[in-house]
């Protein structure tokens, strides 16, 4: 783990796995300390992306899980269970009045995805 100086910026971040650890157009778990995350390396826009792994709508650890897209050139996971679509840009629901999921920056660097953390 790296930690940065500047208190506005990410203090830690976590070296998660490989890049080839990640399928294309899809997603996987991660675990840093309590928190499970869900990293999207979606490769036909070219991004990738990462985000609380628990749909608050019914509570399941499943949005690794779930389908990625584009709603209007944003960015999407869709829950497997339920569909609710939340954005991985800002982790907001587009299709329903639901909670908002966290989501967190993602960089790629030498083979590595990282995920930020501002703990």
């Amino acid at each position: 783990m790296d930690t940065l100086t500047n208190n506005n910026e990410i203090k830690i971040w976590y070296k998660a796995a490989r890049t080839s650890d990640f399928p294309e157009n899809g997603g996987a778990c991660v675990k840093y300390k309590n928190l499970q995350v869900a990293v999207f390396n979606f490769t036909r826009r070219n991004e990738w992306y990462a985000c609380q792994n628990l749909c608050p709508h019914k509570m399941q650890m499943a949005l690794s899980r779930g389908m990625i897209g584009s709603l209007q050139d944003e960015p999407k996971v869709a829950c497997p269970f339920h569909k609710k679509n939340f954005s991985l840009r800002n982790g907001e629901c587009l299709n329903a009045e639901e909670e908002k999921i966290s989501v967190f920056p993602v960089k790629v660097e030498d083979g590595f995805v990282y995920i930020g953390f501002t703990e």
